[in-house]
Order: C-alpha cells, then sequence, then structure tokens
C-alpha cells in the first residue's frame, strides 16, 4: 500500500524555520516556483487568463460519432485510513465538476473485493471498479483476487483477459519497467508533482498559524481554488520520455492519474490553552504536530474562544472538484457504457487535459486521406492511406508536433495540418500562457503511422 506522503512530510517541514521556498520546476516555459505562482496577484492574473480563454472558446465537433467524456482516473474513496473523502461526495463533486466517467483505483485490502465497489451508472456518472496495486492501475472484467499476491506476470496475465484494461503507475519509480502485456501507462501523476515540490508545505503551515496571513491565505485558496491547486503542475518529463522510448515498439495508452485521496486538508486544532496541533484531516492526534505558543504566538488569537478538541483553522487543498478540474483524461467514446470505455482506451482515444485553464472538449486529432478520416488519435494507419494529420483545438494555443519522442514542428493556431513523409508515432500538446508562463494545456495520445 502506498501512503501519500505528504501528511507526515508537512509536520517536519513546519519546523524548517528558514526562507526556504519552492524551487521552480524543470516545465518549459517555467519562470515562477509554486510559492510565487501562490501570490494573490498571480493568482488572479492565471484566473484571468484562464476566463479570458474560456470566453473565447469555439464549440467543435469533428470526431462524431465519437463523444467526447471528462474522466477521473486513479480516484480513492473510502478505502484505506489515508483517504478522507467519500464515495458519496465523490459522487457529488464529480457531477458538479462534470466528470462523466469515474475509474476507482480502491487500495487492495483483502478479504475485499475491489471488483464489489461502485459499477455502472450512478446519476449520470459511469463507475468503472478497479485498484492500485503492484505498480499498477488495474481495471479487470472480474475478479482476481486470487492472484494479487501472486507474482507480476501471473497477475498481468489474468488481468489482462477479456477487455481489462492495466496501466503502469507512479512511472517515476518504475522507469525500466516491461511495458509488455499492458494497456498503457500514466503519463501525468498529480502526486508526483505535489512529492517533487513538498516545500511549498512549509509557507502554506506557517499561514495557518499566523492570525494576519491565514484570512488572506483563505480568501486566496477560496477566490482561486483552481489556480491554487495547479500551482505545482509541471510538463511530466520523466515520464513522457518513458512513453515516447515505449511507443514506437507498441501501442501504449497514455492517461492522466489524478490521483486524489482528499486527504489534504492542513488543519490546526487546539490541544489546550496554549498548544495547538498541526496535521491533516486524516492524521489522529497523537500523529500530528505539536504548536506551542512560545513558537508561534499567533496561535492564541487564533485559538480564542474555542476549547480543546476544536478545528480552530483549516486550508482544504485537494476537493475532488478541484482535482477533477485541474486534471482529466477525456476518452472518446461512442456511447457512456463501461463496454464503449474500454474499448475507447484499449484503442487510445483519449487524451490528457489540465482543463482549469480552459475546457478543451471538441478538441481532435485525426489523419485523413483522400476521403476523410482514416484514423484518430490511439489508432493505427498506413502511411500511404494519410494525406495528413490534422489538430484542432478550442481555442489557438501553442501546438507542438512530436514524433518518436522529437519535436518536428511548432505552430501558433486554433488548426493545424502537418502531412507526414515516414512512418512514425505522432503526437500532439497545446500550451497556454498563463500569467506569462507557458504551461501544458493538452497532451494527445499518438496515431500511429506505419
Amino acid at each position: 500500500m502506498r501512503r501519500n506522503p505528504v501528511p507526515c512530510l508537512l509536520l517536519a517541514l513546519l519546523f524548517m524555520m528558514s526562507a526556504l521556498a519552492s524551487p521552480p520546476g524543470q516545465s518549459p516555459g517555467r519562470t515562477r516556483s509554486s510559492t510565487e505562482r501562490l501570490e494573490p496577484a498571480r493568482l488572479e492574473a492565471a484566473s484571468a487568463d484562464a476566463a479570458r480563454y474560456e470566453a473565447a472558446r469555439v464549440e467543435r465537433d469533428l470526431l462524431a460519432p465519437l463523444r467526447d467524456f471528462r474522466a477521473a482516473i486513479h480516484v480513492h474513496a473510502s478505502d484505506s485510513s489515508h483517504t478522507g473523502g467519500t464515495l458519496d461526495e465523490l459522487l457529488a463533486e464529480a457531477k458538479r465538476a462534470d466528470v462523466r466517467i469515474v475509474m476507482l483505483s480502491d487500495h487492495y485490502r483483502p478479504p475485499r473485493d475491489f471488483m464489489d465497489g461502485w459499477r455502472g451508472l450512478r446519476d449520470g456518472v459511469l463507475f468503472i471498479p478497479g485498484s492500485e496495486g503492484k505498480g499498477f492501475l488495474i481495471y479487470p472484467d472480474a475478479s482476481v483476487m486470487e492472484h494479487m499476491n501472486g507474482t507480476k506476470a501471473a497477475l498481468i496475465e489474468a488481468a489482462g483477459a477479456g477487455t481489462a484494461l492495466l496501466f503502469l503507475s507512479h512511472v517515476e519509480g518504475r522507469l525500466d519497467h516491461d511495458m509488455a502485456g499492458l494497456s498503457g501507462m500514466e503519463i501525468y501523476n498529480r502526486h508526483y508533482d505535489a512529492e517533487d515540490d513538498m516545500a511549498i508545505l512549509l509557507p502554506l503551515s506557517m499561514a495557518l498559524t499566523d492570525p494576519a496571513e491565514l484570512p488572506v491565505v483563505q480568501a486566496a485558496l477560496k477566490d482561486f481554488h483552481e489556480a491554487f491547486l495547479a500551482c505545482q503542475l509541471d510538463y511530466p518529463a520523466v515520464y513522457l520520455k518513458k512513453w515516447d522510448r515505449e511507443t514506437p515498439r507498441r501501442r501504449l495508452t497514455g492517461v492522466g492519474a489524478i490521483d486524489c485521496h482528499h486527504n489534504n486538508i492542513l488543519v490546526l486544532k487546539m490541544k489546550d490553552a496554549r498548544t495547538a496541533l498541526l496535521g491533516t484531516n486524516v492524521d489522529a492526534d497523537e500523529d500530528m504536530r505539536e504548536i506551542p505558543a512560545t513558537v508561534r504566538p499567533g496561535i492564541l488569537e487564533i485559538m480564542k474562544d474555542h476549547a480543546p478538541g476544536d478545528v480552530v483553522a483549516q486550508l482544504d487543498l485537494d476537493t475532488y472538484y478541484d482535482s477533477f478540474r485541474v486534471m482529466s483524461t477525456h476518452i472518446l467514446a461512442e456511447e457512456l457504457t463501461e463496454k464503449a470505455v474500454r474499448a475507447a482506451l484499449r484503442e487510445g482515444r483519449a487524451y490528457v487535459s489540465f482543463d482549469w485553464m480552459c475546457d478543451p472538449t471538441g478538441f481532435a486529432y485525426q489523419a485523413v486521406g483522400e476521403k476523410g478520416r482514416v484514423a484518430v488519435m490511439g489508432e493505427e494507419v498506413a502511411l500511404a492511406e494519410v494525406t495528413a494529420l490534422e489538430a484542432a483545438f478550442p481555442v489557438a494555443c501553442k501546438v507542438h508536433i512530436i514524433k518518436n519522442g522529437r519535436r518536428l514542428r511548432t505552430d501558433e493556431a486554433a488548426k493545424i495540418r502537418y502531412e507526414p513523409q515516414t512512418p512514425g508515432v505522432y503526437r500532439i500538446e497545446g500550451w497556454l500562457t498563463i500569467d506569462g508562463e507557458e504551461r501544458l494545456w493538452i497532451l494527445s495520445n499518438p496515431i500511429y503511422v506505419r
């Protein structure tokens, strides 16, 4: 079982009483650290740019009969002691965020069978049960519990039968993993960005114990909640390097992993008249850090008129709604059924999007021939059948055409056309400018030109 490390490391970070700031990421186009992105003026500017893009969207429907369904993949609810969210909460937030598909990733908890979880349509949202185990996201057709404690090879064989889906997960720790027998891999995982930028928790923790700073941060979180959660997002270079290395050998569907647990609510709780406890919503009192007033005198004002045991302040950093709005996987399926969704993902008819910047619904990437479309993203086509590769976006953006991991061309447009001359694995990236920084918006699955 992989425990989200944020709550534990938060406690140690609080006592690093230095001017530590989270380092800038390695994303192309990134100029600010996550801490700088959290400044109210920066959050306001980023949110304003996102609103501007949203207002400029042009509705497109170029992929009929396929439909674009927003999906949340790698989602935890009511499945472990370090998961703070419930299934009922998850459903309500999915509906509010216009998520139509939720692919659960329950932690392995024998004797409970994860395939006994929610399955099918619930109030307009399609649930597909699955598990996070042995380094995979596992979505079999039926129970594979008897293989969960066996070898990886046996699990892959059993879980890969029929219309099952297996995706390599937490790729940063599995860069040399053999991809034989797998449906695909995560090409982005929110957890990795959080784990790679833990230092941002220090200023947030300090604000939680400062009566002057606390309302400023709470207001920024309330007013700009999507940009707030997106401050850590980076270009997933580590993941894409492996994907680009593997896809010339075999077709592998790339998906985005939200990896949400709703377990990052930073909590300040009153212990006694001169001591507070700092932790998260999933920490027991004995696991929280004691904060004496001699170290942070501001807690006395924050705890005024409260009783021991009261939660006196909190910052909810990862609601399901915000997690779903910041990043999702869009699945191109003919209908909202488990059968159609499984088929779409096996074929690679999907793209990953950082939706908070602009709703990407309607993005289309396809290969066309003399008589029209011959393939869409994820599919395979012969070079002789292809006249051009075409992509269309709801708004103009910076578009990178990438072949076998190497950038071929960059355009600034809402529509692009490229005529491939040689076989290869061709994928598309779309980038938007947010508060002066270029930020990744859309990652397509490739078209395999043979």
